[in-house]
């Protein structure tokens, strides 16, 4: 049987504040992995890059949430199960999604489902929609990581896409998802 004697483990610092996983209980997280993704992002600060390909043309003054850290907290929230917005209504005071999104002041919420909501709807019309987003730079973005995964340029890519359009009959679940 093995036994164990670390009591903690350790994290990259988030800002003054020390970040560690604690086997004795107290408060207890269950999305502690997620520190994975963030020490993962840490390497190719994909976040950071990401947040490089959008262009944010709120009044500096008025803003509370920077762009940057709205993305981070949009995507961990997808990368741990919270695709719907109405969930940032209460993970919006979770301590540890604050520190997932870079948030220096920790006391204060994240952003909430209506401020989200604006993120994601990028590109709409100008008056209310102040970010937006330049789809070759993403594009491109999205190349560099590949590229960067590898040793070297791979000789080939292969994409394998299934084209197929299959009609559908009748009312079946999902059908507005079909080509």
């Amino acid at each position: 049987m093995t036994e164990c004697s670390q009591r903690t483990f350790s994290f990259t610092a988030h800002f003054s504040r020390r970040v560690e996983a604690g086997f004795t209980a107290g408060q207890v997280s269950t999305e502690g992995g997620s520190l994975l993704l963030r020490e993962t992002d840490g390497r190719i600060n994909l976040l950071g890059r990401l947040a490089g390909c959008f262009r944010d043309g709120r009044s500096p003054l008025r803003v509370k949430h920077p762009l940057a850290e709205m993305l981070a907290q949009r995507i961990y929230g997808l990368a741990l199960g919270y695709e719907d917005l109405n969930g940032h209504e209460q993970l919006r005071t979770d301590p540890l999604l604050a520190v997932l999104s870079g948030k220096r002041d920790l006391d204060q919420p994240l952003a909430g489902k209506s401020t989200l909501n604006r993120l994601e709807l990028v590109g709409r019309s100008g008056r209310y929609h102040k970010i937006g987003y330049w789809s070759e730079a993403i594009d491109r973005l999205l190349t560099d990581l590949y590229l960067e995964s590898h040793a070297a340029a791979p000789a080939q890519v292969v994409l394998d896409l299934d084209a197929t359009d299959i009609p559908l009959f009748g009312h079946q679940p999902e059908r507005f998802f079909h080509g």
